[in-house]
């Protein structure tokens, strides 16, 4: 089964830096697509499958930045049309905060329509 069978809904491309955080390292990177479900960061520093990582990055039309939590759940090395980096699963999000990037996928996947 392919990631994107694995996948929940469908990710809409997003580039935003994105601030991460995994045993005691702190990154920062771009992000290439977001779903509800999660975000992919391009990256050539990989943490490892399973790896929690704290992440921080502030979505179209928001001031603040979010702050959530999640778990590196797939990892590309580059070799196919995804580029290098890695899939990190949303955890423990608020239902506002599921909601809030919900809209913005939304938003985004009707722009891009």
């Amino acid at each position: 089964m392919s990631v994107s069978e694995r996948r929940r809904s469908e990710r809409v491309p997003l580039k935003i830096a994105v601030d991460y955080s995994a045993v005691d390292a702190f990154f920062t990177e771009f992000s290439a697509n977001i779903n509800e479900g999660g975000i992919f960061v391009q990256s050539d520093t990989h943490s490892e499958l399973g790896t929690e990582v704290q992440l921080q990055f502030r979505l179209p039309g928001r001031e603040e930045p979010l702050e959530v939590n999640g778990r590196v759940a797939w990892l590309s090395d580059g070799k196919s049309e995804t580029p290098e980096g890695m899939g990190i699963e949303f955890t423990d999000l608020t239902r506002n905060l599921r909601e809030e990037i919900n809209q913005v996928v939304r938003l985004l996947k009707a722009d891009s329509a």
